[in-house]
């Protein structure tokens, strides 16, 4: 701790004069460092989930003084302070006190992910950050009196990665892996590095990669997974190859993390304590607890009782087809449990755009294997209503650093294939 609160106070001797800062920081601890160094120093962190030029164009336009922390080599067009360069040494020896922050302090914008549209920007205070970290812990049994060592597949900059990561660990007092890794041959010797307790935070694309990797998994204390939909089958081998219970998140940027559930076990999702649903005009509000204000909730969801509810799919994941009506999240589920696909997405053009006469396209990984193959197959799962027309066979999906799939690259993807036309690897 001394470590840190002198890291925190070098860092913020040294910030620039802009009030906003961009902290894109790859190692968990600097992020954690920055994180602090902007927050005592009244500043406001920045935390979309890209850095494309359009991202950083739209930052900039949102706040012209932003300037970049990191910790390794970008082009990110923004005045630089790169904490890597400081290698701080910091003098540990004096007593620094840990800061008491106003609970209405604000700490950051956190941006949607933009896989339903643009970016929106959601301010997050002091008090409701630390009220949903504290939950989340308790909920997941981190106040036990033992201290868990935390390592996460997801970036820190993502509201998922901030609560379940970084945040968790400060109202926790556990401690965290700095290293991003990206191939499952990494992610698994550091995990099998750390001392237990130890809590592998996660997504459904991350746990996938692992399982099908030929490595040896260790033995965790306990998993997560949020950002898209687990199926209970990938739960249920998770548990079994790691030998932990594994929880499934359930939350948005707006919201942050609401409520959890043994997906392995069962499809009902239970609120976090203090929370409540309520119907107001046919939409459904969540409210209490740690949220400072009611927050209308974008999906479908069938409440069971006051704590527990179904999730149905996203009101903006609704098709409707020859008066027949689905949802993309039950046909991309119905698509990835096909054996054969490692990955895939079922996508609705707009209208005006190439394609767009009613008609379903997907994109499919499915190494060894042809399109017209995965279609005999989807055919036995839904209505031939929705199959798609066209599928197209792709090496990989443009997923980014959460794995989760932003509009924007599925519209340049479906731009893309419009222009080759019809290919052996389309059906």
């Amino acid at each position: 701790m001394r470590q840190f609160l002198a890291d925190v106070e070098q860092i913020r001797a040294m910030l620039l004069p802009g009030k906003h800062v961009l902290n894109v920081c790859h190692d968990r601890y600097r992020f954690m460092v920055g994180l602090a160094a902007v927050m005592t120093a009244n500043k406001i962190s920045l935390l979309p989930s890209t850095y494309t030029n359009e991202t950083i164009n739209q930052m900039l336009r949102f706040a012209p003084d932003v300037f970049c922390l990191n910790d390794a080599d970008n082009d990110i067009n923004l005045p630089q302070l790169r904490l890597s360069d400081l290698s701080p040494k910091s003098e540990v020896h004096k007593n620094i006190p840990i800061p008491l922050l106003p609970g209405n302090l604000p700490v950051g914008y956190v941006f949607t992910s933009g896989s339903s549209g643009s970016p929106v920007p959601h301010l997050k205070r002091w008090a409701a950050l630390v009220g949903s970290a504290r939950s989340e812990a308790q909920r997941l049994g981190l106040f036990d009196g033992r201290k868990y060592t935390v390592l996460g597949t997801v970036p820190p900059q993502h509201m998922y990665g901030l609560e379940s990561t970084i945040l968790i660990v400060l109202q926790s007092g556990g401690a965290l892996s700095s290293p991003q890794y990206f191939y499952p041959a990494d992610i698994g010797s550091e995990f099998s590095s750390l001392p237990r307790p130890r809590l592998l935070v996660s997504t459904p694309i991350h746990l996938r990669a692992l399982l099908s990797a030929n490595i040896c998994l260790p033995t965790a204390d306990l998993l997560v997974s949020a950002t898209a939909p687990l199926p209970q089958d990938l739960a249920q081998k998770a548990e079994a190859r790691f030998e932990a219970p594994l929880q499934e998140i359930y939350g948005s940027t707006e919201t942050g993390l609401i409520a959890t559930r043994r997906t392995a076990q069962t499809d009902a999702w239970t609120l976090l304590p203090g929370l409540h649903l309520t119907k107001e005009a046919e939409h459904l509000w969540v409210g209490g607890g740690h949220l400072a204000q009611k927050t209308e909730i974008s999906d479908n969801l069938e409440v069971l009782n006051k704590e527990q509810f179904l999730l149905q799919g996203r009101a903006a994941d609704l098709v409707n087809i020859a008066g027949k009506r689905s949802s993309l999240e039950y046909l991309n589920h119905q698509l990835n449990s096909i054996p054969e696909v490692q990955d895939g997405v079922f996508f609705m053009p707009e209208d005006g755009m190439p394609g767009s006469v009613s008609r379903l396209i997907a994109f499919v990984v499915a190494r060894g294997v042809d399109a017209q193959l995965i279609n005999t197959k989807l055919r036995e799962r839904i209505d031939p209503a929705f199959l798609p027309r066209p599928l197209h066979m792709v090496d990989a999906l443009p997923r980014n650093n959460t794995g989760k799939l932003p509009r924007e690259a599925l519209l340049a993807l479906v731009t893309a294939y419009h222009k080759r036309g019809n290919n052996p690897d389309t059906a």
